[in-house]
């Protein structure tokens, strides 16, 4: 067999998010997250199991790090709990909660391993959530002032950033299908949650740019490629437009400044809060992106939608049953990776964007791997027929510009007022 050699640059790492494996939920001034409270509530969560403890990674940090090391992972992409900095959403500023932080990065450093901070990770703090949370639009200038002290406090010695999360993921199983925090099922506060963290996602990348001019800062999409139940024209137009939603919805307005059309007549402005001038706040000029696969999504027509999508997945999703479109006719929308490769060539910012190295994912974990932004080289994709498994992890070299992705672990379908959607991956625990 012959020896595969990884790129110059090529970075072996893992990820974790802050609910998951901190603890310590009522320590050292923290205030109560969206999650706290989902978790607490009776019927929410299998087993009425709860973050409170978690892996303890707040106490247990530099075995972490330790653990890490002795695999010679050289990154690790964590997140930051935002209650953890601002209890009640806003300042004052939690000092202990930043010395948290500082001491990771540190240690990190120390052991030659890149820190690699997401700042939204989902667990907005409770009190925001008491105030509206994201479908209530002044969410976005507070979430831009949390990114703004958490980056003063560490771009010191940070210099790559994710932004989000998953946006789509937090914004349809919190605010759609109910099945996350803060566990809504309302189509309006889903459409209307989705503009505000575009906002967010916009406004964060100014407050950040603006401390450090030289940060390289971007954002984690989950992306599912979606294929037409059938050969019909319906089909492969409702597969479009879920891919607009679900793979779109937060990159286009990003790097372009508008929004897909994910939505037979259009997008519902009026619905999600759209006001004069919001589609240049939306915009961010990313470095790089983040791109998490899990499955394909196979998806049909269907006149009853009653949001204006006119599709619903059909199942199963991933594996390696059911219709191959392209395969049989050549017809089909095209690969996730290369249409992203699209959107990010046409929203290409005028600054020369820093290149990420592409990241592997360490067992038991997940990571997003990172594209740059802007690149106009072709994405690299495979024929329907000859896809990587699901259970592969591959990277592809991103000073080339093509797509570089990770895949791990099964998501089970979930759907609400029509609209479906995947539930978040199995936790690992030490």
């Amino acid at each position: 067999m012959a020896r595969v050699r990884f790129p110059e640059g090529f970075r072996w790492g893992t990820a974790t998010a802050s609910y998951q494996i901190e603890g310590a939920w009522q320590e050292d001034g923290k205030g109560l997250s969206i999650w706290d409270t989902f978790a607490h509530t009776e019927g929410r969560i299998k087993k009425g199991h709860t973050g409170d403890v978690a892996c303890d990674s707040y106490h247990r940090y530099a075995e972490d790090v330790a653990l890490m090391r002795a695999m010679n992972l050289n990154s690790y992409r964590f997140s930051i709990s935002w209650p953890r900095i601002l209890p009640d959403g806003g300042k004052p500023v939690n000092a202990a909660g930043l010395d948290y932080y500082s001491r990771l990065v540190d240690a990190l450093l120390a052991a030659g391993i890149r820190p690699f901070p997401t700042l939204y990770h989902w667990d907005l703090p409770q009190a925001i959530q008491d105030a509206g949370g994201w479908p209530e639009r002044d969410t976005a200038g507070r979430f831009a002032d949390y990114a703004e002290v958490v980056v003063r406090a560490l771009s010191d010695r940070v210099s790559s950033w994710m932004i989000f999360n998953e946006p789509s993921i937090f914004t349809i199983m919190g605010h759609l299908v109910g099945i996350h925090a803060p566990g809504i099922r309302d189509a309006d506060a889903y459409l209307r949650a989705t503009h505000t963290v575009n906002l967010a996602q916009g406004e964060a990348f100014r407050a950040m740019r603006a401390v450090g001019s030289d940060l390289s800062i971007g954002t984690a999409f989950n992306m599912s490629p979606a294929e037409p139940a059938g050969d019909s024209e319906a089909d492969l137009a409702a597969a479009e437009r879920w891919h607009a939603l679900v793979n779109l919805w937060f990159l286009e307005p990003a790097l372009r400044g508008r929004y897909p059309g994910a939505f037979v007549d259009g997008p519902p402005l009026e619905r999600m809060g759209v006001r004069d001038g919001d589609l240049e706040r939306v915009r961010a000029p990313l470095d790089f992106l983040g791109i998490n696969l899990y499955t394909r999504t196979v998806v049909e027509h269907w006149d009853d939608e009653p949001n204006g999508l006119a599709a619903r997945a059909v199942g199963p999703l991933g594996g390696n049953e059911g219709p191959r479109t392209a395969g049989r006719s050549g017809r089909g929308p095209s690969t996730t990776c290369s249409r992203a490769s699209r959107a990010t060539t046409t929203g290409r910012s005028s600054r020369s964007p820093r290149t990420a190295a592409p990241t592997a994912t360490a067992p038991g974990r997940t990571a997003s791997s990172a594209t740059r932004a802007g690149s106009t080289s072709t994405a690299a994709t495979w024929p329907r027929w000859r896809r990587p498994s699901r259970t592969a992890r591959t990277s592809a070299d991103t000073t080339r510009g093509r797509c570089s992705t990770t895949s791990s672990g099964a998501r089970a379908s979930s759907s609400a007022s029509g609209w479906s959607g995947s539930t978040s991956r199995a936790r690992t625990a030490r």
